[in-house]
């Protein structure tokens, strides 16, 4: 593909939007036409996002009616949704809506919980609301990018951050049946995990040199989790999963354990991950635990594992704004697209963050 595709963000102001921003403003083959904001329309982006000025020194919000004016004068677009659960649906369905019309190639990959589930009593028993667009649900499939090589369908939904971390880890687990499906998860987020408006939960004096758990053994991603690693595995797990909040910007730190259906070593836990993800350029698997800092602001994911003879533990981190949402997001896009799924992403972690 020799030419740009034109690029819609839909998300506004938020952590998510303004990282899809900077990531398409580095890749060679997407060009940002527009981002969303109905309440700041005509406002200047950089205006939200001071760090993107350079890149975006002229781009203004547009309104949601601006943008499916833009749907149909393109041959091709690529939609990227970081809008909240509960709106992106609708937003969504109607700029496919003005696509088709149009006779537009559109691809979407939304990165809230929208279309993650595959019907909408599962969606609604999680979020206790109705679905914003149930006949678009059929078109979507949710799954980490490492786990699924080709989409079965027109666009994807992204697994959150949290389950992106946790399915890294326990996904090989279950698919190599090194472990019975009873799994333990202990994950930490960063503060940008709870988006841009201040909450109490996220306000930087609480979570400033502190640790506390949320949601513990009921956290919503659960049910998400669980459905992704069947669809990776076949296998029907079982997760105990406790959250917890840290005092650090950008993040996510998961670890996985499980009781091993024989004894292994750590070293051949750690081949055994290797050789699982041998063709993913974006997983690497080390002999040493792995640290947040050598992934945050990539796309990369940091693996490690340790054993004790009856027990196993995978350690993963990933950076909950990149590889756990826009990258992971980017990644995807580049594959329904055509291209490598690595262009535009292979930018290594800043370090000393």
């Amino acid at each position: 593909m020799s030419a740009g595709t034109p690029a819609i963000v839909l998300g506004g102001t938020g952590y998510v939007a303004g990282e899809l921003l900077r990531l398409i403003a580095g890749h060679p083959l997407l060009e940002v036409e527009a981002i969303l904001s109905d309440s700041q329309p005509g406002a200047p982006v950089a205006g939200a996002f001071a760090h993107l000025r350079s890149a975006y020194p002229d781009l203004k919000f547009a309104s949601l009616d601006e943008i499916e004016a833009m749907v149909g004068r393109v041959p091709r677009c690529a939609l990227f949704s970081a809008a909240p659960h509960g709106v992106a649906a609708a937003l969504i369905d109607r700029l496919l809506k003005a696509g088709e019309a149009a006779g537009t190639r559109m691809h979407c990959v939304d990165i809230s919980a929208d279309f993650r589930y595959s019907s909408t009593a599962a969606y609604e028993a999680v979020y206790k609301h109705a679905h914003g667009a149930p006949s678009r649900i059929r078109e979507f499939t949710c799954a980490v990018p490492e786990h699924l090589q080709k989409s079965p369908t027109p666009h994807v939904a992204h697994p959150g951050c949290f389950a992106t971390a946790t399915l890294l880890a326990a996904v090989p687990l279950l698919a190599l049946e090194l472990t019975d499906a009873r799994l333990f998860v202990t994950g930490i987020t960063g503060s940008t995990g709870s988006g841009r408006k201040p909450v109490e939960g996220t306000h930087h004096p609480h979570r400033h040199s502190d640790l506390y758990t949320y949601g513990a053994l009921s956290h919503r991603h659960v049910p998400e989790i669980i459905a992704c690693a069947k669809l990776a595995t076949g296998v029907e797990a079982e997760l105990n999963f406790v959250p917890h909040s840290g005092p650090f910007a950008r993040g996510i730190h998961v670890t996985v354990q499980a009781s091993l259906k024989k004894p292994i070593a750590t070293a051949q836990a750690q081949e055994a991950l290797r050789s699982y993800y041998k063709d993913c350029p974006f997983v690497r698997v080390g002999d040493t635990a792995p640290r947040i800092k050598d992934v945050a602001s990539s796309n990369y994911a940091n693996l490690s594992a340790a054993t004790n003879g009856n027990s196993i533990a995978v350690m993963s981190v990933v950076d909950n704004l990149n590889k756990g949402a826009a990258g992971g997001a980017i990644q995807w896009m580049n594959r329904l697209l055509g291209l490598a799924e690595t262009t535009g992403l292979t930018a290594p972690a800043p370090g000393w963050t």
